[in-house]
């Protein structure tokens, strides 16, 4: 067999859920990253930052971001099962970039705070805006090839939103 009819091979349920697990630990061991300088941080220097008046309780994002790495799982193992189409590897590579950004945000904002001080929250800034640019154009790579896979990120993109201000906010506040 030839090694495009191997691609072109259905998936057996097997390996569906497999890959579906391995997409979900790979999205929590990104959020597993990203607690290790949270932890150490949000009852230190977060703690006595000024925040945005519209920011929530620290309480709230734990939650939030569960929800969050369960659909974008889920919508990237609705593309990676659609592989096969056109565009999916690159829309998958977009995920994965998006991933990265993700995972390297959270560390910046409040790992890299107690060396840099303010810098720390600007360059935060300008990594979580790229992050908002990488979620959108990942949704729109998704949506040819698996509507339900771009709206699922939709409450995702709309939370890095949200971050995007309170990022900001940090960083105007602080500096």
């Amino acid at each position: 067999m030839t090694a495009t009819a191997l691609e072109h091979r259905p998936t057996s349920p097997g390996r569906s859920a497999l890959a579906l697990v391995l997409f979900l630990l790979i999205a929590y061991a990104v959020a597993a990253f990203g607690s290790l300088s949270t932890i150490a941080n949000v009852d230190g220097w977060y703690a006595e930052a000024e925040k945005a008046s519209w920011s929530p309780p620290n309480q709230l994002f734990g939650p939030v971001w569960t929800v969050l790495y369960a659909l974008m799982s889920i919508a990237a193992w609705l593309v990676w099962r659609r592989r096969d189409r056109p565009g999916a590897r690159a829309a998958l590579a977009l995920y994965v970039a998006q991933l990265v950004l993700n995972a390297v945000w959270t560390p910046v904002f409040f790992g890299a705070y107690p060396a840099l001080g303010p810098a720390a929250l600007w360059i935060a800034a300008a990594i979580i805006v790229a992050l908002d640019v990488a979620v959108l154009l990942t949704m729109l790579r998704f949506r040819p090839i698996d509507r339900r896979a771009a709206w699922l990120l939709v409450p995702y993109w709309a939370w890095v939103l949200f971050a995007t201000t309170l990022n900001v906010a940090a960083a105007v506040l602080n500096s």
